[in-house]
């Protein structure tokens, strides 16, 4: 029997993070957070200050890189040639940075046979922006989760302690990040024509996780 795959693609702070692992282990899969990668992608481009701008670089950039996933219990912890950089990737620069090179062709070819390749070996949930309509197309359950950006915001300003911003230019920062997935022309962010559409804004974690095992369960 081949491994069952489920989707969950959605805008930064719709909760995808915190429902997919909850998601995951009720249904007994592994958590794969596919956005890690390209933030590991844009921890190391600034930590080997590398201009991704130039395609020759770039090239030379990505052929260097050895970005993998090691299983850790239910978990999968993201190292960089060895070294665990999970605690690294989660500023707002890395992750407008992340957004900024996700849009680059030869950076999304290079980290989707990683992602295929782990959804061939077990049952997964799959966190994204493009996991259902690009890398899974095929996926057995697809779930496109959104809110209000306003409680988006809140949300990932509460999340990172502010990093010494203001919620105002958290929103402004995650509107922007919105626009630039959304319009990149490399699989932009978008739900699968078959996807489950769940708006989150005022759904608790518990009632999205629910709504999803319901759908799953009863398909």
């Amino acid at each position: 029997m081949s491994p069952r795959i489920i989707t969950i693609d959605g805008p930064a702070g719709a909760g995808k993070t915190t429902v997919s692992k909850a998601l995951a282990a009720d249904l007994g899969c592994v958590y794969v957070d596919t956005g890690a990668l390209y933030r590991g992608v844009a921890y190391e481009i600034q930590n080997q200050n590398a201009d991704w701008e130039k395609d020759e670089i770039l090239a030379e950039f990505l052929t260097g890189l050895d970005l993998n996933f090691i299983l850790d219990g239910p978990d999968l912890t993201l190292v960089s040639s060895g070294k665990d950089i999970t605690p690294f990737i989660r500023t707002s620069e890395i992750s407008m940075l992340a957004s900024a090179v996700s849009a680059r062709p030869e950076v999304r070819a290079t980290l989707l046979d990683l992602q295929r390749r782990i959804g061939m070996n077990q049952d997964a949930v799959f966190e994204g922006r493009d996991m259902g309509t690009v890398v899974f197309p095929d996926a057995d359950f697809k779930f496109f989760l959104s809110a209000d950006i306003s409680v988006r915001a809140r949300r990932r300003f509460d999340e990172t302690g502010d990093q010494g911003k203001d919620f105002q230019t958290v929103q402004a920062e995650m509107s922007r990040r919105d626009h630039d997935d959304t319009h990149r022309k490399e699989a932009p962010l978008k739900p699968a024509p078959d996807a489950v559409r769940i708006d989150s804004t005022h759904l608790s974690i518990l009632e999205v996780v629910a709504r999803m095992k319901s759908y799953i369960q009863n398909s």
